[in-house]
């Protein structure tokens, strides 16, 4: 048995009013489905999934994520194109969200935190061919997307569209 990708990621969160409007605002996912006050579903355009994340209250008493705990590290959301993965950084900056940036070589990567401290990551994937080999001795530096920008361009598309497999 093999996966083919993740299909879709549910967090607990203190109020989901709150948390759909900052995943809509910074990740384009609009609600398909909602509970009032008690859950929400939404999806990013163009998916072919029910939902791509599922959001459940748990009361503005909870305690939130911390490191060194056991559970989840951060999950990764794909963008197509460098132009997007710049527009991402801009808005998580704006919104005070944006906690880190990393070259890994294999992808460009922005790291953020959402109201609740769910981290997520931000990413565009480096076409395949470009990867480097298994050898290379540190796969992770500092972010420099205009030297990315200048190698690739704005509107080099890579990964799969949402909702399809890779």
């Amino acid at each position: 048995m093999s996966v083919r990708r993740l299909n879709h990621a549910v967090l607990y969160v203190r109020d989901v009013t709150v948390s759909v409007a900052f995943y809509g605002e910074v990740l384009g996912l609009a609600p398909v489905d909602e509970l009032p006050g008690r859950a929400a579903f939404l999806r990013a355009a163009g998916s072919l999934n029910d939902h791509d994340l599922g959001l459940f209250a748990v009361g503005e008493d909870a305690p939130g994520p911390g490191t060194g705990r056991v559970g989840l590290y951060h999950l990764a959301w794909e963008v197509g194109t460098l132009r997007e993965l710049v527009a991402a950084r801009e808005l998580l900056a704006a919104r005070g969200a944006l906690v880190g940036e990393s070259d890994h070589l294999v992808s460009k990567s922005l790291y953020a935190k959402d109201p609740d401290g769910n981290e997520f990551e931000v990413m565009w994937r480096v076409p395949r061919e470009d990867w480097p080999g298994p050898d290379e001795p540190d796969r992770v530096r500092p972010l420099d997307l205009a030297a990315a920008l200048a190698h690739w361009g704005p509107d080099r598309e890579t990964g799969a569209a949402v909702g399809q497999a890779t």
